[in-house]
């Protein structure tokens, strides 16, 4: 393999030590109650999204309820359907239900019009109003006394289906605060406080540096702090990817959100606030995620061009006719026939129809569209990175060779016995050698006199013997040799089994699992001329081994959540396209900053909010399909928006005049068929969508 890869040499077990230079410049403050109050602000974006959906919804209900009588009492309606209902005062009880719509379901839209030209940069929501606008007053002119025909039901219809598209677009974009109320909930509430030899509970906003707090045993740590008392196994994996719980002890660093193992600490508080790791994650999440949120959207696009084609077209339409003795009426007429054909209902569902069907199929498949617009983007992917545990990995340890030293002894009892004093434990290995046990069918016993040697291993009696499962460190301290046909990986954690005090009968080497599917995942995203990298926070012998095995383009090791972020930057910086796919905590600033967040659906919450799409098999195979995909909807939306704006090309001509003197004119009633037509067009091609795995 070509070694491209680049190697941190970081240590560990100071992951704490991030400085705001690294962390993009974010200010530190020494109180939690800032951070909470951030953390409220982001809450309240997210229930302002929650209302605005809210209240598209309500607007689409009560607007079309008021729209089903404007259709039985439209004129062309009843002559399409051969019917006649009429009374005195018609055109007066149709005007007023059409008023009901325009204020009440045109509303988003008029006001959508104001900041759309206040930002100077008109497009759907101005192109909206201004048919609507158009298609209203001259409609209500003609009701008091101006020549020509409404347009009650076609206004009634375009407020209708621009109030659903809206409504199944914003549906489709989940919130990305989410991700941020995740992050916090990592933090416990409380901490427990020495004062004066005393332990206090005190809320978290309380502490500040230099404080005293006592962590027991399978509590999260509450703030960054060095320990002053004690060790323990700290599980960091949520915060840093390192596979296995890191041993701690007095002098050492912890990270605020982690959790304890098994043994108590004493540690000073260093960081509180916005100067704790886990806050300046969040910070670079929600910097990522505020960039991102700047990409142009084809249908803007696209709107915006249509109004401009609207406006010059339609006033130039009233200017021409008016200039050769045509009649005001006449004149206004055609510009009101232009303006609303120039909007053509299909425009507003172009987009969120292919959204609406691409996001069942994939969630059928396995895949969760949060962001639509990197989605579409996925076509354009240059580069992938995978996070290494959990993605490209299990994630989990597994049984790789189980090996007896004593003829007494087969691999059947070792696991046996092994898995018997384990059993209780919540280690990784333990975990693995336990599951190893059930995978072969044994029965597993209770041992006796069960205790944990710190940082060493395990001792107890089964069978009244003793048993113990210890670290080859510990194996080295009792003057016991190892093997010299021991048989291991590589990357592999090696555990040996003694029997009584020193007879070494049996060893157990394990390892995170490469998947299996993550083989055949890099192999077809190497067909596609997609470079596949690896960003871990686990240490350079693992993440070089399982580069090698995978035949990845390169790796990068050891690294932390925000130098993930800056190698994202990096590559984005050279034109890559660059795609995150990861499923922890410590990959959610990456997966934010990546032009594609992907996340795997067995991770953690904090990584699936961040994430653009989310495979829920946790299958690194389902990346290929979804870039397949990806093309594919990106393509149906092309083809959607040429049928909704193609028959601009002659239809707009046409209600212009153009060719008046031929005795060739669209009507309004024939621009609203087309427009119909071409609304049909745009859902049947939608369901044409398929997804191939």
């Amino acid at each position: 393999m070509k070694n491209n890869n680049k190697v941190k040499e970081k240590k560990q077990d100071k992951p704490t030590v991030v400085s705001d230079k690294n962390m993009n410049g974010i200010n530190s403050h020494d109180t939690h109650s800032s951070n909470k109050a951030e953390h409220k602000g982001h809450m309240d974006q997210s229930a302002h999204h929650r209302m605005m959906i809210k209240d598209f919804r309500r607007r689409f209900y009560v607007s079309l309820i008021v729209t089903i009588p404007i259709l039985i009492l439209s004129p062309t309606i009843q002559g399409w359907l051969g019917v006649s209902i009429t009374f005195p005062g018609l055109d007066y009880v149709l005007l007023i239900m059409a008023s009901f719509i325009f204020f009440y379901g045109g509303w988003p839209f008029l006001k959508g019009l104001v900041n759309e030209l206040r930002k100077k940069a008109p497009g759907m929501m101005t192109l909206i109003a201004v048919a609507i606008s158009v298609a209203y007053f001259y409609s209500a002119a003609t009701v008091l006394g101006l020549e020509g025909d409404p347009f009650f039901w076609e206004l009634a219809t375009l407020i209708d289906i621009m109030l659903l598209g809206h409504w199944i677009e914003m549906k489709s974009i989940l919130g990305a605060s989410r991700a941020l109320e995740k992050l916090v909930e990592l933090m416990p509430s409380t901490a427990h406080q020495i004062r004066d030899g005393e332990i206090i509970d005190v809320e978290l906003s309380e502490l500040k540096k230099g404080d005293n707090v006592l962590i027991r045993p399978g509590e999260k740590i509450p703030s960054d702090g060095l320990i002053l008392k004690g060790s323990s196994y700290i599980d960091e994996s949520m915060l840093t990817g390192e596979s296995v719980p890191v041993e701690k002890e007095s002098g050492d660093l912890v990270i605020g959100g982690s959790v304890n193992g098994d043994g108590s600490l004493e540690i000073q508080v260093e960081s509180t606030g916005k100067d704790s790791y886990l806050s300046k994650v969040i910070n670079l999440v929600r910097e990522a995620q505020a960039s991102k949120s700047k990409t142009q959207r084809l249908a803007d696009r696209a709107a915006f061009w249509l109004t401009i084609i609207a406006l010059t077209v339609g006033f130039t339409t009233l200017f021409i006719w008016l200039s050769i003795g045509e009649s005001f009426n006449f004149s206004i007429e055609r510009m009101a026939t232009v303006m609303v054909i120039a909007c053509p209902h299909a425009l507003g569902l172009a987009i969120p129809l292919v959204v609406a069907m691409s996001t069942a199929l994939s969630a059928k498949s396995g895949l969760l569209i949060r962001n639509r617009t990197a989605f579409e983007a996925s076509r354009k992917i240059s580069t992938i990175l995978f996070d290494k545990t959990g993605t490209l990995t299990e994630g989990a340890f597994g049984v790789n060779v189980i090996q007896s030293f004593d003829n007494d002894y087969d691999e059947q009892k070792i696991i046996q016995l092994t898995a018997s004093l384990e059993q209780n434990s919540e280690h990784p290995i333990a975990k693995g050698i336990v599951e190893k046990a059930h995978k072969m069918n044994l029965t597993l016993q209770q041992p006796l006199d069960f205790k944990a040697i710190k940082g060493k291993g395990v001792e107890g009696t089964i069978n009244g013997e003793l048993v113990s499962v210890i670290s080859p460190n510990y194996l080295k301290a009792l003057d016991i040799p190892i093997p010299k046909n021991l048989r291991r990986g590589s990357i592999d954690t090696v555990v040996f089994v003694l029997l009584g005090e020193n007879k070494l009968i049996g060893a157990i080497s394990l390892s995170d699992q490469v998947r299996e599917e993550s083989h055949d995942a890099i192999k077809n995203l190497k067909s596609m001329n997609i470079k596949c990298w690896m960003l871990t926070g686990d240490n350079e012998k693992t993440a070089k081994a399982v580069s090698e095995e995978l035949s990845l383009d390169g790796y990068y090791s050891e690294v932390l959540p925000h130098e993930k972020l800056e190698k994202v930057k990096e590559l984005q910086s050279k034109g890559e396209f660059v795609a995150m796919t990861g499923d922890g905590i410590n990959d959610a600033p990456a997966l934010a900053q990546a032009d594609v967040g992907i996340a795997i659906g067995s991770g953690t919450d904090v990584a699936a909010e961040t994430a653009d799409i989310i495979l829920v098999n946790s299958n690194p195979r389902d990346v290929t399909s979804l870039i397949g995909f990806g093309k594919a909807t990106y393509k149906k939306m092309i083809q959607n928006l040429i049928w909704a704006t193609g028959y601009n090309v002659f239809a707009i001509p046409l209600a212009a005049g153009v060719l008046f003197s031929l005795g060739v004119l669209i009507t309004p009633a024939i621009g609203a068929i087309l427009m119909s037509l071409s609304t049909v067009i745009v859902a049947i091609n939608a369901r044409f969508l398929k997804l191939k795995k």
